[in-house]
């Protein structure tokens, strides 16, 4: 399976899976993630899959510190509708690696190990997602924001003779490859889409 060189290259996301330790899915119930992982259960790269993984990245970062985040015991929050938007598709990534569904998610065992009715939509917040953990009830708001980071200038061009059916071998490599050169700077500049509150 070939890929772009840099997804190998973003941080990858480490968690406690009480759920897969108690079942033996996982020694020591430790769960780790990285974007291609995301990029196969998404479908593609681009820069929504993206912030999603550098949101939750950010958010378990300053939620957990030094600890290792528990997945299945992390609250979700989003201002906008599951349909608004990209929120949806934010919601998917964050759902995958937290483990955190709305009411669809697993139901637990014996009370135990519960992952749904993790994630809501229409919540009082204007970051782009907020993060409760459920023992403590700390909080973290995330803000993310890739427009400082534009995309070339003939994308716009070359999509549009690929949507309308006119483009040419070289305009359909020329597009993915000015597609994915944004996801790459944007995942390489987290520091400049992201901020945490």
């Amino acid at each position: 399976m070939n890929y772009p060189e840099f997804f190998d290259t973003v941080e990858t996301i480490t968690l406690q899976d009480k759920l897969s330790a108690f079942l033996g899915s996982l020694e020591g119930g430790v769960v780790e993630f990285n974007y291609l992982d995301i990029v196969k259960a998404a479908g593609h790269s681009c820069p929504t899959v993206a912030g999603a993984y550098l949101i939750t990245a950010a958010g378990l970062k300053a939620l957990y510190q030094d600890e290792l985040p528990v997945r299945g015991e992390i609250f979700v929050s989003f201002k906008e509708t599951a349909a608004e938007g990209v929120a949806g598709v934010i919601g998917n990534v964050i759902s995958q690696i937290t483990g955190a569904t709305t009411t669809s998610g697993f139901k637990g065992i014996g009370g135990n190990f519960a992952r749904h009715s993790l994630m809501e939509f229409e919540a009082d917040t204007d970051a782009s997602v907020r993060f409760k953990r459920l023992d403590t009830g700390a909080v973290v708001e995330v803000v993310y924001d890739p427009s400082g980071i534009p995309g070339d200038p003939r994308q716009q061009e070359v999509m549009q003779r690929l949507m309308q059916g006119m483009a040419t071998p070289e305009d359909k490599a020329d597009f993915g490859t000015m597609w994915q050169k944004r996801v790459a700077a944007i995942l390489a500049n987290s520091d400049k889409v992201i901020t945490v509150k």
